[in-house]
């Protein structure tokens, strides 16, 4: 336990200050900046060939290759990985912690951290390969190995970057990826339900059981049918709060950007609560700049690289701006947090932050308001944990090998069950802030420094879909790859 809380407070502390913050969001802006403000100049394009494609059959039909999944499916399970409890307890938290403010610099780190994300499956794509199975294998790990240790001079720091990438990454499938979202539903389960925490981890376990141990193939069968459901279901809870306070969204829009600003958001300590705490919420939330999924954007069925990266900035793009903005409405507009103040009022100031939107519900909906967000963090939270197991998988056998990758799954399954039956809240997450932060390093150097790489990637795909050049697409780092893709290039829009 004391390594534990050294983790969870001063080496938290210390990868959250300036340097984390700084890093990330300075990634952000310079994609953001070399790409011309592609999330914005070219919105129709992206919105057009993510979410209003998903109807068609080579994006969302099943792929025959058994080394692949279809485009909707790698989407799925990315959303499954991100849209978790950090979209609902993370955000509850974010506001009790740093006031309405938070939210707003929630929305700074999503707007960046579409072009990070973007260049993140950019690069997984163009440096992914196929594995002893057949299956594609992408990740930070290989782009930082092949790419940042292809440059002169910098092949051991690209290999010596990519194990720790790996480690960082296993660590976390075991936080952000575990303790935070399996303790959230036992959590929850016991306040809405009543049920005991070690009845929860053993259902948890059974299930993950038969769906982890099949692999990338059944974990995206799984989530592409739970993922639209659940966010149809939260969503549209959350939107009737929003209408049912239509009157209010002036004064919850407003404490938002005034608790941005104020003394209260930027003083105190290294850097002011609410944008800590807003950045740390929202890297928990959307994972741009952990490099995380870009490990299954990577076996996506998609051959050109840019096409899988403006999923990469639709994914962004829903987890924060739309799913997080809601809960943060539903939580402002509860009566939970005072707007004049920015603080929670009295009575709800001792709060689990974990039970906060469903207090928020409750206020609104009665006791059916608990249980809906008790069944809606139990969805988006399991969603998360099997995401995340694919992701501690693969980070585990770029560094063991394939055939130990049976023992990852072992462990990860029974940390499922330790998870539930902890009752200490704070721990876990902050457990996952140090790990988060600690995968997030090594792959921005990465990004920082392959960036030209990206920029002639994106100019080259600009350049044919906009002004109409006839010049070959580039698919891939390694040769017989690219060969193979013009051989059998078609039009994937």
């Amino acid at each position: 336990m004391r390594i534990l809380n050294f983790i969870a407070s001063d080496m938290n502390d210390f990868i959250w200050g300036w340097f984390g913050i700084a890093i990330l969001l300075a990634t952000g802006i310079l994609m953001t900046l070399l790409t011309k403000f592609f999330q914005v100049t070219h919105f129709k394009h992206w919105m057009k060939n993510t979410i209003g494609s998903v109807f068609k059959k080579n994006v969302s039909g099943h792929t025959k290759d058994q080394g692949s999944i279809s485009q909707f499916q790698a989407l799925c399970t990315a959303l499954a990985a991100t849209v978790g409890t950090g979209n609902i307890a993370g955000v509850a938290g974010a506001i009790a912690t740093g006031g309405p403010g938070a939210v707003f610099w929630m929305w700074i780190s999503a707007f960046f951290g579409m072009m990070t994300n973007y260049s993140e499956n950019v690069l997984g794509i163009f440096f992914r390969r196929k594995d002893k199975k057949g299956e594609w294998a992408g990740g930070a790990m290989y782009y930082l190995h092949d790419g940042l240790g292809g440059l002169k001079g910098c092949k051991v720091l690209g290999r010596v970057l990519a194990i720790l990438f790996s480690i960082f990454a296993v660590l976390a499938s075991f936080g952000i990826g575990n303790l935070a979202q399996a303790n959230t539903i036992s959590g929850n389960l016991e306040s809405a339900f009543s049920i005991p925490r070690w009845v929860t981890g053993v259902v948890l376990v059974i299930i993950a059981i038969l769906v982890i141990l099949g692999g990338i193939k059944r974990i995206a069968n799984v989530t592409e049918k739970l993922v639209p459901f659940m966010a149809i279901i939260y969503v549209a809870g959350a939107l009737v709060i929003l209408f049912m306070n239509i009157p209010s969204l002036g004064a919850i829009f407003s404490s938002i950007f005034k608790f941005a600003f104020t003394g209260r958001a930027v003083a105190g300590g290294a850097i002011g609560t609410a944008i800590k705490m807003g950045f740390k919420r929202g890297i928990f939330s959307n994972e741009a700049g952990l490099g995380s999924s870009v490990m299954v954007h990577s076996t996506s069925n998609v051959k050109e690289p840019v096409r899988q990266g403006l999923w990469g900035i639709f994914e962004v793009f829903f987890d924060t701006i739309i799913i997080c903005t809601l809960t943060a409405i539903v939580v402002l507009a509860s009566g939970v947090v005072n707007l004049s103040t920015g603080t929670m009022v009295a009575q709800y100031a001792d709060m689990n932050k974990n039970t906060l939107v469903a207090q928020a519900f409750t206020n609104v909906f009665g006791s059916f308001g608990g249980k809906f967000v008790a069944i809606a963090i139990l969805l988006f939270a399991f969603s998360t944990i099997l995401g995340w197991s694919y992701y501690g998988t693969r980070s585990w056998s770029y560094l063991f090998g394939e055939k130990s990758a049976t023992v990852y799954k072992i462990i990860f399954i029974a940390v499922v069950f330790v998870s539930c039956v902890l009752v200490n809240v704070d721990l876990p997450w902050n457990i996952s802030d140090t790990f988060n932060g600690m995968m997030m390093v090594p792959n921005l150097i990465g990004v920082l420094a392959l960036s030209p790489l990206v920029m002639k990637i994106t100019g080259n795909y600009v350049r044919r879909k906009f002004k109409g050049s006839q010049e070959t697409p580039i698919y891939s780092h390694f040769e017989d790859i690219q060969k193979e893709n013009e051989q059998t290039a078609d039009d994937e829009d």
